[in-house]
């Protein structure tokens, strides 16, 4: 669906694997995402589903979203190759 008018939208991709989580971990990984702006609504998902990684977004600074990853499982999260229970490529998107 396009954006509404008065809307921007812009989308950004990080290939990779998250590091394995200890409980409560929380890892920062900033996301280039070309102009966006302070301000500005940004969210963050995984390319795999899981209900043990919550995942916040907040636009940083010009041009940079900040990624959260906190585990929240209680227990150690580890990264496998992109599986539900620990990783997957994260994506943030900015919509003005």
């Amino acid at each position: 669906m396009p954006p509404q008018s008065g809307r921007r939208e812009f989308a950004a991709e990080v290939p990779g694997d998250l590091p394995s989580l200890t409980p409560g971990a929380i890892p920062l990984i900033d996301v280039t995402v070309s102009g966006a702006k302070a301000g500005d609504l940004a969210q963050a998902s995984l390319v795999s589903s899981t209900r043990f990684i919550k995942l916040n977004a907040a636009v940083w600074s010009n041009s940079t979203v900040r990624v959260m990853a906190r585990n929240i499982s209680g227990g150690h999260v580890r990264s496998r190759g992109g599986e539900a229970v620990g990783g997957g490529g994260e994506a943030a998107r900015r919509v003005a």
